[in-house]
């Protein structure tokens, strides 16, 4: 077996078996899934560059790819779209997060069999979308009204889209009762214990909330979701919202670990109270607008993430956008601004660099060419890594693995 692929494997050994299965099956369609479920592998093999460590520190979401960015609602009611996953949150050169958006288009490209050279044109056009808009200095946000195309229409699915018919698709109704749908696609059924302990958290939780009985649990289920994720302890939960049957809500519970990136740093991280903290206030520094119901728990001598749902179909359609390079250089450009308005308006939080030195990184011109040529170097090193992941998969060692991890 390729050290990559052990590498993989050891840091997935914790995972439940049943949707860790689902991940290695994922990673194993395309090189771009690959990378979406290997962060960590990706970030221990950057290469010792200074195009790379001579950049200021910033705040990154940490797994930043060209999937990372969807729609949301705020906590003041409005939608906007974002960096949408802070899992891997954390304190890094500001160059990080960009080197591996690039990469993900590159990589993402090949898969949709696009040219590789006007796959180049469009990161090109990216890496240049995000030098200038950090050196511009100024902070912006992406709502319906000042979005296009592709953003566009997610906000307009958005507006469209009932609470009530966003129930329907997630649970069945039965009278004025709603039970979760269990699929494998959403929703797994979770054991008598693990329900016990969910409810006993969120009877407590709801205990210190202004409305308690609207966090009254009515069915929660083992959650699935995402990729480099995918594993961990997650659950969806339906809480009896305002009381009808189409006022309730659902819930996401997430185990928050410690961010991936954390063995690669060279400068020391913050200190937090939590590893949920952590990720909770990184994306509160972040993003434009904070997101609904957002919060930092610790319960069982872990800590989660317990935030609002959101829809998984308010994220871009890659499939979509890659047939057209002009589209798609429109979207990856707001995705770029995106990042560089993320990075200022975290400017100076928990010994962040400060906003006038990322204006000044930004107006510098030299970096840019060999960070291009960095995110290359790191496409064809995934490239090579999930050909390695791909044969042992087909091998039967991947399945060989989760057996001996299930024993």
């Amino acid at each position: 077996m390729d050290n990559s692929t052990s590498l993989i494997i050891a840091y997935n050994q914790d995972r439940d078996p049943e949707r860790l299965a689902m991940k290695y099956d994922a990673m194993r369609r395309n090189a771009y899934n690959f990378l979406r479920g290997s962060c960590h592998l990706f970030h221990a093999r950057l290469p010792d560059d200074k195009a790379l460590y001579r950049a200021p520190l910033a705040w990154t979401c940490g797994d930043m790819h060209v999937g990372n960015f969807g729609c949301y609602r705020g906590d003041n009611g409005l939608s906007y779209f974002d960096i949408n996953d802070f899992d891997e949150a954390t304190l890094a050169p500001c160059t990080w997060p960009v080197v591996r958006l690039l990469a993900s288009i590159l990589v993402a490209a090949a898969d949709l069999g696009f040219d590789y050279s006007d796959a180049l044109s469009v990161a090109h056009h990216t890496l240049d979308a995000y030098a200038i808009a950090l050196a511009r200095g100024g902070t912006r946000w992406v709502e319906r009204d000042t979005s296009e195309g592709d953003i566009r229409t997610l906000f307009d699915n958005l507006r469209h889209r009932s609470h009530a018919g966003f129930l329907d698709n997630r649970t069945t109704r039965s009278g004025k009762h709603r039970k979760l749908v269990l699929d494998k696609d959403k929703a797994l059924p979770a054991s008598e214990k693990q329900r016990a302990k969910i409810e006993a958290f969120m009877a407590e939780f709801a205990a210190s909330q202004p409305d308690p009985r609207s966090y009254k649990v009515l069915d929660l289920a083992r959650r699935v979701s995402g990729l480099g994720s995918l594993g961990l302890e997650r659950y969806v939960i339906l809480v009896r919202g305002q009381g009808s049957p189409d006022d309730c809500a659902l819930l996401d519970l997430k185990l928050a670990r410690t961010s991936s990136l954390t063995p690669c740093l060279v400068t020391p991280e913050p200190r937090w109270h939590s590893e949920a903290e952590r990720i909770v206030q990184a994306q509160s520094f972040m993003q434009a607008v904070p997101a609904a119901t957002l919060h930092a728990v610790e319960f069982g001598r872990k800590s989660y993430v317990l935030r609002e749902l959101q829809p998984t179909n308010d994220r871009i359609n890659l499939n979509d956008s890659m047939k057209d390079p002009l589209r798609l250089a429109g979207l990856l450009q707001t995705m770029a601004e995106v990042l560089a308005w993320s990075q200022l308006r975290s400017s100076g939080r928990k010994s962040a660099a400060c906003a006038d030195e990322l204006i000044e990184f930004g107006e510098k011109r030299k970096w840019r060419s060999r960070l291009l040529e960095v995110a290359q170097e790191c496409a064809r090193r995934v490239e090579h890594d999930w050909q390695a992941y791909a044969n042992a998969y087909d091998a039967g060692e991947i399945a060989a693995a989760l057996a001996q991890q299930g024993a």
